[in-house]
């Protein structure tokens, strides 16, 4: 029973890791972000990177890695800010 659970919890973890692409795709086409949130867009940044802290203490690899990869696009996203903003 407990693989039916790491099943759920990957699939879940894919779909909120793709979820950004299409906000970093808009970006990137616009080239503009001024309206996102700098404040609001660190702040999840760094809640997600303690879910990374919290994956690894746990050894979940689907918290591990769909966190870490959503991560990497939050920063992405708070990079084109501060570029784009």
């Amino acid at each position: 029973m407990h693989s039916i659970y790491e099943v759920i919890g990957s699939i879940a973890a894919v779909i909120t890791t793709l979820a950004w692409l299409p906000q970093i795709l808009k970006i990137l086409r616009e080239r503009q972000a001024r309206d996102i949130s700098l404040i609001s867009t660190s702040a999840l940044a760094t809640g997600v990177f303690l879910w990374v802290v919290y994956g690894l203490a746990i050894g979940s690899m689907p918290v591990i890695v769909s966190n870490t990869v959503t991560f990497l696009f939050i920063a992405l996203i708070v990079g084109l800010k501060l570029r784009f903003g």
